[in-house]
């Protein structure tokens, strides 16, 4: 028996498997981030795949390693641990923890929209839940620190319970069907303060900057503007079809005679119907930007431009990595 050709030290695992300059490639790879049975996972089993990746990188190849087991051990290890600092990352935070936690609290806002108590109570948990997820996955090695942290997460839950009660009183008058959608209002309203203010630091500082090959040229607060501004508009994207599409189903439903014989399965089928859309939505609006995105240099602040172009008087393309 001949054993298997050892496996060539030249594949790229620091990049995605597929090719992300298309959306369909950049959908692949976020299917791959974001599925939730990374999260069954044990410790030992997190720790072999960083082993593995680590190993290869380092041009170390098991005997007998095949290309699909490396690409399954570096999804492995990107579902756990942070890109630029190497760290274990909160399980509530990490991409695979979106869907169930996001299923469930998106369902709840959606159960219970009436009450400016449970108003006030789901938005406040979306909130936090925000608040870690966006803590786990900044870009760059750029720490946050506890006070804007704190500022981030009291002006996003602010701005969406604002918002929320806002509509709620605004729509008591309107159809049924319109309140509704009072959440995904007070969600979209809470994720254009909540990221920005989240990465404040990114917006005052900059960025990381790189050439194609990924070697660091500076810092640069137009492409954070960039970066951010992407997010807000994937995280929007997110929540829409989630927040969109129950309230038709639902308002259609309640209507009938099945639920309002059986009221307590109101939860239960919001929150599968909201996860149903959110398996799909949430890697396919992750995939709208390319994750390394770029920018001609042409549009960076002059001071770095004048940097960049002094090094290489030919470089017209910036990369960034625009966080999620």
């Amino acid at each position: 028996q001949k054993m298997p050709p050892s496996l060539p030290a030249t594949i790229n695992i620091r990049e995605p498997r597929w090719d992300q300059s298309t959306f369909q490639g950049r959908a692949k790879h976020f299917f791959m981030v974001t599925d939730p049975r990374n999260l069954l996972l044990s410790g030992a089993t997190l720790e072999e795949a960083r082993r593995v990746v680590e190993d290869y990188r380092a041009g170390t190849v098991p005997p007998g390693l095949t290309e699909d087991q490396l690409w399954r051990a570096k999804y492995i290890y990107d579902s756990a641990f942070h890109p630029d600092t190497g760290e274990k990352m909160l399980l509530v935070g990490r991409m695979s923890a979106q869907v169930p936690m996001n299923m469930t609290i998106t369902g709840c806002m959606l159960t219970f929209y009436r009450t400016t108590p449970a108003v006030l109570f789901w938005q406040w948990v979306n909130q936090s839940f925000n608040a870690i997820v966006n803590y786990t996955n900044r870009s760059g090695d750029a720490p946050i620190t506890p006070s804007q942290l704190g500022t981030a997460y009291v002006s996003a839950t602010t701005g969406a319970v604002v918002t929320a009660l806002g509509l709620k009183s605004l729509t008591k008058h309107l159809p049924a069907i319109i309140g509704r959608y009072v959440p995904f209002a007070a969600v979209a309203a809470a994720n254009c303060i909540n990221i920005p203010l989240m990465r404040q630091r990114e917006l005052k500082l900059g960025i990381p900057v790189t050439d194609e090959n990924g070697n660091r040229l500076g810092e640069s607060t137009a492409a954070a503007q960039k970066a951010i501004f992407q997010v807000v508009v994937s995280r929007i994207g997110m929540a829409a079809p989630a927040m969109a599409i129950p309230p038709v189903i639902m308002n259609a439903l309640e209507k009938r005679a099945f639920l309002k014989r059986y009221p307590y399965l109101n939860a239960p089928l919001q929150v599968g119907l909201v996860g149903l859309c959110l398996v799909f939505a949430t890697p396919l609006c992750c995939a709208l930007f390319p994750q390394k995105s770029s920018m001609p240099v042409s549009r960076l602040e002059p001071e770095v431009q004048a940097r960049i172009w002094e090094k290489d008087p030919r470089l017209e393309t910036v990369y960034f990595n625009k966080g999620l």
